[in-house]
């Protein structure tokens, strides 16, 4: 695949992010930064690695990372899988499980004050 179809793949799957596509000197091997901006504000990363030959397999296989708030914000959780709209979808349902376990211990701790 070359950087011009990942580019495209990306824009498909996440148009809300603006793409950059990194240089690779390794073949078989893409990266790419996503973001979602207000204004100056850095509102959300998304980092992207694509792999052609996984594991000698012959298939495509993706990693997706994604960090919060701010232009150096540390990566909270990745997900890994053999399309990037899964890559996706997986990191989306943790982070809707951490969510609802959150939500789950905040109505706790309110329903136990007077």
């Amino acid at each position: 695949m070359s950087p011009k179809e990942f580019r495209t793949e990306l824009m498909k799957v996440m148009p809300g992010y603006s793409w950059t596509v990194h240089k690779s000197r390794i073949d078989g091997y893409l990266s790419a930064t996503g973001t979602q901006s207000s204004g100056f504000n850095r509102l959300s990363t998304l980092r992207v690695e694509r792999r052609d030959n996984h594991a000698g397999r012959g298939f495509p296989w993706y990693e997706v990372k994604s960090a919060g708030f701010g232009l150096r914000a540390p990566f909270l959780a990745s997900n890994e899988d053999s399309t990037l709209a899964r890559a996706l979808r997986g990191l989306q349902q943790h982070y809707e499980a951490m969510a609802a376990t959150y939500a789950g211990h905040a109505w706790a701790l309110q329903s136990a004050r007077p």
